[in-house]
């Protein structure tokens, strides 16, 4: 059974910085396809970034134009991580990990996804 907790969510000023981090239960980091979303309240659950297996990353053209956000993995500590910079108002909102067993086609629709984690909330 596959489990995901995430943490590291906590109030911030503006133009701070926050990790993230996602640990799963149930299979490894090196198995799944893992992204992070995000969703404030009264919108649509939003894709920020995915990474592959083998590591490969891609972000939503929402976020990748000003790279403020980076999503990585630590295989040996099985974690998913996401480091978010210059933070801002905008970017309040509960922020989900998600995994599947190979990326979806449609990574950027919360639809694709298997397996969700409970969410930490990231107020700026």
């Amino acid at each position: 059974h596959v489990q995901l907790v995430e943490s590291g969510g906590e109030s911030v000023q503006v133009g701070g910085s926050l990790r993230l981090s996602c640990v799963p239960s149930g299979v490894t980091v090196s198995r799944v396809c893992m992204a992070w979303f995000r969703q404030a309240p009264g919108q649509e659950r939003e894709g920020i970034a995915t990474i592959e297996k083998i590591g490969t990353t891609t972000y939503a053209d929402s976020v990748k134009a000003r790279a403020r956000f980076t999503i990585s993995k630590d295989n040996v500590k099985n974690t998913l991580y996401l480091l978010m910079n210059n933070l801002e108002p905008e970017d309040t909102a509960m922020y989900y990990c998600a995994a599947r067993f190979g990326c979806p086609v449609l990574p950027w629709s919360q639809f694709g996804w298997s397996y969700w984690g409970q969410g930490t909330q990231v107020t700026v």
